[in-house]
C-alpha cells in the first residue's frame, strides 16, 4: 500500500487553531467511517493511507495533508468540505456512547489488547485523557508507560498484577489506584481475564 505519509507533510499540532481543526476533522472522519460500517483497517485501505495514520487523524494527533484529506473524502464518498463540518460549533461537552470511542493504535495494541479513547473537550491542550482498556492476553509481556501528571485506575472486570516502579500490586474488580505518571507503570500479569479497567490521566496545567 502506498502511503501519503511519505509523500506529503503531516504536521504536529502546535497551536489552538490547529488543534480545533484536527479535532473537528478527526471526529468527522470517524463519524463517516462508522456510518459506512467500515473498520479502521478497511477505511485506511480505501483512503490509501496506513492504519496508524488513520488512527492519528481520528485521534486528533496529526494535521493531515491536503492530499490525505482528498483521499479521506473520496473513501467516504463526500466532498472535502464535509470533513470540516462542525468546526465552528461549540463543544462544551463530550458524550461517548456505550461501545464507542476511538481505538488507540500503539505499541501495546493487539486483538487481545484494546485501548479505547473516551473523548475529550476541544482546546489547544488536553487536560484529561480517559481510556477504557480491555486485556484478554495473559501470556505476552506488557509494555510499561511513563507520562506527565497523575493517573487514576478503576478495575471494572477481572483481576491483574499492576506494576508501579519496583513493586507490583494485585488489583481486583472494584479496586482503584492513583499513581504518579512519571514512575514506570502498567499491567505485568493477568490473574483473571478478561481484564477491563478505566484509566484517567490528569495532566499538569499548561500556562499560556
Amino acid at each position: 500500500m502506498s502511503d501519503s505519509e511519505g509523500l506529503d507533510r503531516h504536521e504536529n499540532i502546535s497551536d489552538g487553531a490547529s488543534a480545533d481543526v484536527c479535532r473537528a476533522v478527526g471526529s468527522r472522519v470517524r463519524e463517516l467511517r462508522v456510518g459506512l460500517g467500515m473498520t479502521m483497517a478497511r477505511f485506511a485501505e480505501q483512503a490509501n493511507i496506513s492504519l496508524g495514520m488513520l488512527s492519528k487523524i481520528e485521534h486528533a494527533q496529526t494535521a493531515p495533508s491536503l492530499n490525505t484529506l482528498v483521499n479521506l473524502a473520496r473513501a467516504a464518498n463526500v466532498p472535502v468540505t464535509a470533513l470540516f463540518r462542525g468546526l465552528d460549533e461549540e463543544h462544551d461537552l463530550v458524550i461517548t456512547r456505550a461501545g464507542e470511542g476511538n481505538e488507540i493504535i500503539h505499541e501495546g495494541s493487539s486483538p487481545t489488547r484494546v485501548y479505547r479513547d473516551l473523548g475529550s473537550l476541544r482546546g489547544p491542550h488536553r487536560h484529561i485523557e480517559a481510556v477504557m482498556i480491555t486485556l484478554a492476553d495473559d501470556e505476552q509481556r506488557f509494555p510499561l508507560y511513563q507520562h506527565e501528571g497523575i493517573e487514576f485506575l478503576h478495575v471494572l472486570q477481572g483481576s491483574m498484577e499492576y506494576g508501579y516502579g519496583p513493586s507490583t500490586y494485585k488489583l481486583h474488580s472494584g479496586d482503584t489506584m492513583q499513581i504518579h505518571g512519571e514512575v514506570a507503570h502498567g499491567p505485568v500479569a493477568m490473574l483473571q481475564t478478561p481484564v477491563r479497567f478505566l484509566s484517567i490521566k490528569v495532566y499538569p496545567t499548561v500556562e499560556s
